[in-house]
């Protein structure tokens, strides 16, 4: 699998018009903050946009978003499996904010917390219960050695399966209805 091409959020910005970007991340990450003219695909319906996305990347430049690059860069990589070019934004929305760039906000959704304060509650939470049934059923601690060991398996791969697992959540879902919308939006 060979590195994605991954673009300067400086760079970006002086050709937004060029591209046809598309962010990854949840729908509660998206209307939260978004790039300006993204089109939101989360990573797990990825697959279902092929058709309008080889569309797309045929007609110009398709640029990939998430929070930080990660997701991007694994969505770059499912296009490339299916013959799609790609870039990332490097360091996703957080470096393209940190810049002082410009970010779309949905006003009428509202927004779930982002996916890296869900899986700080969640993983917190667990370690936290590991620790308190701990104190009566011993081997209750190891839920809290996993959670540990699973974070730092997380910094050193820089993936996160409960990431992967929480996105699955319906509030993290787009309704069919949206999707619908923005795989017509690519098809114009």
């Amino acid at each position: 699998m060979s590195t994605p091409a991954a673009i300067d959020p400086a760079q970006v910005a002086e050709r937004l018009s060029d591209y046809t970007v598309i962010d990854v991340r949840t729908p509660g990450e998206y209307a939260a903050g978004h790039l300006p003219g993204a089109h939101n695909i989360p990573l797990d319906h990825l697959h279902t946009a092929l058709p309008a996305l080889k569309t797309v990347a045929a007609r110009g430049g398709l640029l990939m978003v998430c929070a930080s690059g990660s997701r991007s860069a694994t969505a770059c990589a499912q296009l490339a499996d299916a013959d799609i070019p790609a870039a990332t934004l490097t360091g996703g929305t957080t470096a393209w904010t940190t810049q002082g760039h410009r970010v779309d906000r949905e006003e009428t959704v509202k927004s779930a917390w982002p996916m890296e304060r869900q899986v700080r509650l969640a993983a917190g939470s667990l370690v936290v219960t590991g620790l308190a049934l701990g104190t009566r059923y011993r081997s209750a601690r190891w839920l809290s050695a996993a959670i540990g060991g699973g974070l730092v398996f997380s910094a050193v791969t820089n993936t996160c399966g409960m990431a992967a697992l929480l996105a699955k959540l319906p509030h993290n879902q787009p309704r069919t209805t949206d999707l619908d919308a923005t795989l017509q939006a690519l098809g114009r």
